[in-house]
């Protein structure tokens, strides 16, 4: 009896499953919408909310007063926003990991004294203090890193007794007259004080930010394509430049009236210097990757090999670095270093800039230019409502309240987020 064989029919081989959202660029300007309302609906609303406060601020306080948005008040806003916007930018990097750092004000307020004391009463070179200032807000960063990191004490705790010993520290530094005037001329006056008065200083610099923002939509997009992944199209990127070519020109504008301000403020320009350097360090490096990591899961980051404890430190050390060189700016506006310098509600603005902008408290998510856009938030109210003569705790109250619509946004988000199974 011989056995008959069939052979099998081969299988048709099925093609792998594709995520429609990594298709959905391919469609041009329509496929973008399309992404953009679905990551809205899934609860990723990224920096829109606080775009949309800010251009509704704007408005409203326009309205109230033909001022708000004049050479001088946009000058005044971004100088006052620089110094505790640089500290925002500290407080950042803390919040990717999860953690908090209750220090930074008085930090800033021993590196305001450390620069006076070297430069003013002991006559150090100038630029020497003020790298020395730089240096010990590093330190005190590290040390609160490393009691987080290595000890296990929470960052919660190592920073509010920083917050105590520095302030402490601070006060013995500044000595019994409390307070050291900035001298005319110095480093540390023309922080806030300098103004680049050539107008093609002002346009010079709108012109470098959008190419080089147009030039970063491009290369990325190149890279996207030379991996085979789905990238932006021409119409997305020309929209995105477009916009930022509008403000940007808009603003080099205003600043240059002749008869608004006195040009372009040097503490703007050291502000978005200080952006672009810490967003590329945390968007394009592994250190950045890295940071995220230790933010989303620190676990989960150990086991992957990356050295916990030191990306703890080191981002301890950044936000100490920072606090210490915004308080310089601070020492700039008001006159010089107190025993004050560094109190009141500045370590609130700087926490609050950091989280209306848009960086979650729950770590592993946000980014640097929540700082600018946060500060924005917070001087604007400020400003609009001095040009209407409200009291100050109008503008506590105010600012409170966004701060905690902020944090509602953002807990909504993620709560949204994980319904949809994005998270």
């Amino acid at each position: 009896m011989s056995e008959q064989t069939t052979e099998a029919a081969p299988e048709t081989p099925q093609p792998a499953a594709v995520d429609p959202r990594l298709l959905v660029r391919e469609k041009g300007f329509a496929g973008y919408l399309e992404e953009f309302a679905r990551r809205v609906r899934g609860g990723e609303l990224g920096s829109l909310p606080v775009i949309v406060g800010l251009l509704v601020i704007a408005v409203v306080f326009q309205l109230k007063n033909s001022s708000f948005l004049s050479a001088d008040s946009l000058a005044n806003i971004g100088v006052y926003t620089s110094g505790m916007g640089i500290m925002a930018v500290g407080i950042v990097f803390v919040l990717l990991l999860g953690e908090i750092d209750l220090s930074v004000g008085s930090v800033a307020g021993v590196g305001a004294a450390v620069w006076a004391v070297l430069s003013v009463t002991h006559g150090v070179d100038d630029w020497l203090a003020v790298v020395l200032a730089i240096v010990a807000g590093t330190a005190i960063g590290a040390l609160h890193g490393f009691f987080f990191a290595k000890v296990g004490v929470p960052a919660f705790v190592v920073t509010l007794a920083g917050f105590l010993g520095w302030s402490g520290l601070q006060i013995w530094l500044m000595g019994k007259e409390g307070s050291i005037n900035t001298p005319s001329g110095s480093l540390v006056e023309n922080l806030t004080g300098y103004y680049f008065e050539d107008k093609a200083a002002a346009y010079g610099l709108a012109a470098i930010a959008v190419l080089a923002y147009a030039g970063s939509l491009l290369l990325d997009s190149r890279r996207r394509r030379a991996a085979a992944l789905p990238s932006r199209p021409l119409s997305e990127i020309l929209l995105r430049t477009g916009v930022v070519t509008v403000i940007a020109f808009a603003v080099a504008y205003v600043l240059n009236e002749p008869s608004g301000a006195r040009g372009l403020p040097l503490a703007l320009v050291l502000f978005l210097a200080v952006l672009v350097v810490a967003d590329f360090v945390v968007r394009r490096t592994s250190y950045g990757r890295q940071i995220f990591a230790v933010g989303g899961n620190a676990e989960a980051a150990r086991r992957a090999g990356i050295n916990v404890n030191r990306v703890r430190i080191s981002v301890f050390a950044v936000s100490g670095m920072l606090a210490a060189f915004g308080g310089l700016f601070i020492a700039s506006l008001s006159g010089g270093a107190t025993k004050n310098l560094g109190a009141g509600n500045t370590l609130m603005n700087v926490i609050a800039a950091a989280v209306i902008g848009g960086t979650s408290l729950f770590g592993g998510r946000g980014k640097i230019w929540s700082a600018l856009l946060g500060m924005l938030v917070i001087q604007s109210i400020q400003q609009g409502l001095n040009l209407l003569g409200m009291a100050s705790e109008i503008q506590y109250m105010i600012t409170g309240a966004v701060l905690l619509a902020a944090v509602v946004i953002d807990s909504v988000s993620r709560r949204t987020q994980k319904t949809a199974g994005r998270t």
